[in-house]
């Protein structure tokens, strides 16, 4: 089987090509291994707390043993989003490992295997990679970050169950109920 023609932009400090004929990436078996850094996405940007870092990333394409032409989208990369619980900025390591199966038209995706995420590809065959870096890294940020060594701040944990029963209440609001009904 041959091996795959791999570009590794962080030892040849190439940039990322802006597009890339899809197709052509297909029959070549080609891919790609570098970093991009976060300020560069400037969707991914505009979700984060902080810019800083890079995303490293490894893109290969080829076809699987039903010919169907695929992507597969491997990134890590250190975000720095704010933790919904605590309020405060801190990193979140995400690792993407994913494929996407390249169709032409949308009635093409039925045919992809369980576990391919389409992805349409234009007309004309382009695919911006560093687009796709951006867009798998944005689906993989969690909807509400938390960081997990992270706590409630004092003022907004909630009282224990001693504090919160009804008997250790001095005002419960059923005691007027209580005199009426003796």
């Amino acid at each position: 089987m041959d091996r795959p023609q791999t570009y590794d932009f962080a030892i040849m400090s190439v940039t990322l090509p802006e597009s890339v004929d899809a197709w052509r990436m297909v029959s070549a078996r080609r891919s790609f291994k570098g970093a991009l850094p976060i300020a560069a996405m400037r969707r991914l940007s505009e979700a984060l707390a902080g810019t800083e870092g890079e995303a490293r990333f490894e893109l290969d394409f080829g076809r699987d043993e039903f010919d169907n032409a695929y992507l597969d989208v491997r990134v890590e990369a250190p975000l720095a989003v704010i933790c919904q619980r605590s309020l405060e900025p801190f990193v979140l390591p995400v690792n993407v490992d994913t494929r996407l199966g390249l169709i032409r038209f949308e009635r093409e995706e039925a045919a992809l295997p369980p576990g391919s995420e389409p992805l349409l590809i234009a007309e004309d065959g382009k695919l911006a990679l560093a687009d796709v870096i951006e867009d798998e890294l944005l689906l993989a940020l969690p909807l509400i970050p938390v960081n997990p060594d992270s706590t409630l701040p004092d003022d907004v944990v909630p009282p224990s169950p001693e504090e919160d029963s009804v008997e250790g209440r001095s005002d419960n609001p059923f005691a007027i109920l209580r005199e009426l009904k003796k």
